[in-house]
This record gives structure tokens, sequence and C-alpha cells, in this order.
């Protein structure tokens, strides 16, 4: 990374929602292609991109830097002000403090991504600042020219951050960035303050700057051409070259050097495909292999006392044997533990009358499901393989598919969460994404067509799941045709097109639960 000539280090996806256009996958190989060793994803106040970033950078063998970036609010002073500011983690302990960081910014849906200093200033090991340039404290002071209060800020993030806070200097062509560069420059050489040169990008290439506005407009429920809309980013806010950015900076090549030095300075590595499960409480002196088979053993024992629900009639033995070989994989792969939470929290539905479904799905293969109550269908009566739950040669977590009473499923929610600790519990995040017959009415709203049109275009998509613009335009004579004589639809397909798949809302999950061993903050924000 010694030779690199710049490293992107503040970056916005699709994940920043309405703010961003660019997917994951396109940013990584974008960046490995200019030749950049390493580049940094900091979504809006969230880590929902990690993952996958993650693993494009290690595809394409390019460094993941973490970050995020946030609105902050400040009590310097006692004034409650906001401005903005990102986020990168160093190390483990860096990454550790960005995921609390992360959650307590998001705790409450009405301030998403609101960030308090005084959290940021408890949890400040392993990370790096970037000031948030002109739309950042020391920034808004200095284009009110109040010297003064931008030093005693500058002073205040140096005693927290030392040489781990960076002043931001951005050149997109948005209003603020000149004078404030005017400003910064030479404060940062009297306070010996080192600065780095960002983008903030929210698009790929200078030419999706019409289909980033779209993007907003569709949010935010205007037009494209209405006078009256704020107009916050510019055409020069994509993923510059490196040569592009050296342009930018003339006479300020140690900005772009210490965007690369901080790409060395960050080093994060994740862990995945590990399980963590819950501690499932068993008896003292137990583990909870043994206390799975003392279950499941008994579970047997009663099914067996009785005539089987199939009316089939199978030796005993037959039963035991298949038990047992289940056991030993189950405990073999580890997840015992899981298999007495499900069991746990079915049985407690069950003793409250709240209905659950009888299992479908691979669980239903599994005579220790059967056994411990998880499922209620007899897998030897039917033939099913346990198999397609576990297997040895291909280690995955076991999926059961519980199906609970809708009006009472949030009391069963509430019961592991009281059982296990609402720390530890949470639902997960759904994402929707533009698909293609809603993308195109969009699409049409933004640009003042006609919503006759918009819904004659939509119609002509075909209604099946899994439809995309392109298979559409393919299997639709009617379509093919209304673009071709249309020439507002053409517009309308062509934009459609760049924006169709993109996130568009974050939901909850009805169904996802996830239970972590201690807090969950631990493992994920």
């Amino acid at each position: 990374m010694s030779d690199a000539a710049f490293v992107h280090l503040r970056v916005h996806s699709e994940f920043s929602l309405a703010d961003s256009i660019i997917k994951v996958d396109e940013l990584v190989a974008r960046s490995a292609a200019a030749g950049m060793p390493a580049v940094a994803l900091t979504d809006r106040g969230n880590l929902f991109g990690l993952i996958k970033f993650y693993q494009a950078c290690q595809k394409h063998g390019i460094k993941p830097l973490i970050g995020a970036d946030f609105r902050l609010r400040d009590d310097l002073d006692n004034a409650d002000t906001e401005s903005r500011i990102a986020l990168l983690a160093m190390n483990q302990d860096g990454y550790r403090n960005l995921i609390e960081l992360v959650s307590q910014a998001n705790l409450d849906p009405r301030q998403r991504a609101l960030l308090s200093r005084a959290a940021l200033e408890e949890r400040p090991d392993g990370l790096i600042v970037l000031s948030g340039a002109h739309q950042g404290d020391v920034g808004q002071a200095l284009l009110r020219e109040d010297t003064e209060r931008a030093t005693a800020l500058l002073k205040r993030w140096q005693a927290t951050f030392g040489d781990r806070y960076y002043l931001e200097l951005m050149r997109t062509g948005r209003q603020g960035e000149e004078p404030y560069l005017a400003h910064v420059v030479r404060l940062a050489a009297a306070h010996d303050v080192p600065v780095v040169a960002t983008n903030d990008v929210v698009f790929a290439e200078a030419d999706d700057f019409e289909a980033h506005e779209t993007r907003v407009c569709i949010h935010d429920g205007r037009v494209l051409n209405d006078p009256r809309r704020s107009r916050n980013y510019s055409e020069q806010q994509y993923l510059r070259s490196p040569e592009e950015m050296k342009v930018q900076f003339p006479g300020l090549d140690v900005a772009l050097i210490n965007a690369v030095e901080i790409a060395k300075r960050c080093n994060v590595s994740l862990e995945l495909g590990t399980y963590y499960l819950p501690n499932y409480p068993v008896p003292e002196g137990m583990t909870f292999e043994a206390y799975l088979e003392e279950r499941a053993r008994s579970g047997l024992a009663e099914k067996l006392s009785k005539p089987s629900p199939s009316g089939k009639v199978i030796e005993a033995g037959i039963y035991h044997e298949r038990l047992e070989t289940e056991l030993g994989i189950i405990n073999q792969m580890g997840f015992a533990g899981y298999f007495l939470i499900v069991a746990e929290f079915i049985g407690w539905s069950k003793a409250h009358k709240i209905p659950v479904g009888p299992g479908r799905g691979s669980g239903v293969g599994s005579l220790v499901a059967y056994c411990l109550g998880i499922t209620g269908v007899d897998p030897l009566a039917y033939d099913l393989l346990f198999e397609r739950l576990l297997n040895p040669e291909r280690v995955s977590m076991p999926d059961f598919d519980v199906d609970f009473c809708m009006e009472k499923r949030d009391q069963v929610i509430e019961h592991v969460a009281d059982k296990y600790g609402h720390d530890a519990v949470s639902q997960i995040v759904t994402f929707g994404t533009m698909a293609a017959k809603a993308v195109v009415r969009d699409v049409a709203r933004v640009q003042g067509k006609p919503y006759g049109l918009a819904d004659k275009l939509s119609k002509l998509i075909p209604f099946e799941v899994g439809m995309t613009l392109d298979k559409a335009v393919k299997e639709s004579a009617d379509l093919r045709q209304f673009i071709e004589e249309n020439e507002e639809v053409g517009e309308i397909m062509e934009m459609a097109f760049k924006l169709e798949g993109i996130v568009r809302n974050v939901g909850k999950h009805a169904g996802g639960v996830v239970i972590s061993p201690s807090k969950l903050t631990d493992f994920v924000p």
C-alpha cells in the first residue's frame, strides 16, 4: 500500500437508502479496478452492508475499511447543535465500539443515526474520526468565522482522540466547501492537526447523477424539476480515480497521502461462519449434550407408550437406533443447545395455549425434534430423512420453520427476551428493494409523466415473483411495442433500469429472531 496514490474513506452504499445508489459489489469492484488497495464503507448510521462489503473485498483482494457516518449532537457551551462526522475502526476494540455507537445512535427511531458527543467520548478507543469537512462542527464554526469556537472544538477532539482526529477536506462543488478550505488549512497548520481528502461518494460515475437525484426524489416525494426541492448533492460526488483526486487538491498532496496512511492504520478482521449459541440453562452438573440425550430418550419412551398417530407399526428398536444416530450427529456438530432452546419456547407456547404448527421443511425429518415436541410429525412413519436438516459433511445451522398463532406470536418473542435477556434478543432486519412494477411508477412520477402512462406501463409488466424489467421486456411483445412507440416510456425505462433492485426501505422481519449468548452488541449492531 506504500505506493498507493489514494483511498476513498467516505463512501455510502445503497444501504444509506435515499442517500446513495452504489451497490456494494459495484463499489468494491470499481475500487479494485482503479488500483486502490483499500476502500471504506461508511453508510449513514448503520452497518447493514458490512458482511457483503467484507466478503466482496476479500474476493477482489483489497482491504476493507469499516466505518459509519453519523449526525453528531453536540453539547459544547450548553448549545444543542448538530453536525456530521465519520468514524473508522482501526482494530477490534474500535470495531466493538463502532457496533455500540451505531446501536445507540439508532435506539430512537425518530432520531435515526443521531449520536451524542457524550456517548462517543465514552468509547473513543480504536476509532479514527473524520471531521465532516464543512458539515462538521469545526467546519460550521469556521464558516461562521468563529475561529475561537472552532479552536475550542478542535482541542476537545484532540484531547479525546489525539492523532486519530483528521480535519476532512472535500471539493465536490457544494456550497460552503471553498470558504471552509480557505480557513481549515491554516487552522490545521496552526495546531498541527492532520488533514485528509475525501469525496463524500454517493454514486459510481459522473453520469449517474441524474439517477441519484431521481432516487432522492422518490424518497422525498418530489419531482425532479421542482424548484422548491433542496439540492444537497453535486455531480462530483462519484467514485473519483486517484488521478482525479490529485487534480482536485493541487498543492495538498499530504491530504491524499493521509488517506492512504489512514487505510494502513485500520486493520479489522471479521470472524465469519462461527456459531455463537445462547447458553440454555441445564441442570447443575449436566452438559447440553447429556441433557439433550436425557430429554430425547424420555420423549421417545413417551411416544412409544402410545399408538402411533399415523397408524403405522414400526419396531421400537428402529426408533431407538435412529434416535441414537441423530443424537450422535447433533452433539458432534455442537447443536445440542439449539435443539433445547427451540424445544423450550415451543413447549412454553403450548403450555400457554398459543397454537403452534406441527412443523414443516427439513425439521420434520428429525426424530429428536419429534421426541422433544418441536415437531408433531413422526419422521419414520413417513420415511423422512434427518440428513435434510443436519449433515456432518456439510456444516450449517439446523433450521426449524416454526409457525405460531399470528395474534400471539409477540408473546412468544417476549418470553424469549425475558428468558435470555432483552439485550440479547432481537427481531432481525429486512430490506425492501425497488422491484420492476413499482420502480417504473416511481420513476414516472418523479419525471412528471402522466399517471395514466405510468399505470399502463406498470400493468404491462407481468405479475410474477422475481420478475425483472429485463425479463419483462423479453417476455412481453406488448411491452416492447409500447416502449418503442412512445418516447416518454423510453425515458422512464432507461432510468428504471438504473434503479431497479436498489434497496428502497428497511423494515422488521416478520419471523426472524436472533438470540445471542451475551448482549447482542458483543456480536452485531
